[in-house]
């Protein structure tokens, strides 16, 4: 996994000349992913920054879908949470997960 930097075109690296508004932001990508879109761009003749940019573009314009109500199990027998877990702290959830073997 690779930390990839995006940096649109619209970005002032000089104060003094006047660009348009944007944000310059870092984000974790795949490698092969990262291979694929480096390729795709220069086959359009686009940046990298441009490139996902439209990606993204693309991806918000299109129409959320519903899924409708998520039904959750719900347990009748047991004891209920262990008293060695904290509910509210992700990180004994996590290792009560990893220790289950029981993670998706």
């Amino acid at each position: 996994m690779r930390v990839m930097h995006v940096m649109q075109k619209n970005d002032a690296p000089d104060a003094n000349v006047n660009y348009a508004r944007s944000m310059r932001t870092t984000v974790s990508i795949d490698d092969a992913l990262l291979k694929s879109a480096k390729a795709r761009a220069e086959n359009r003749g686009q940046t990298l920054g441009q490139y996902v940019e439209q990606a993204i573009r693309n991806e918000i314009a299109e129409p959320v879908t519903s899924r409708g109500a998520l039904e959750l199990p719900v347990f009748t027998r047991g004891t209920g949470m262990r008293a060695d877990i904290d509910p509210s702290s992700n990180r004994d959830l996590f290792d009560a997960l990893d220790a289950s073997g029981d993670v998706a």
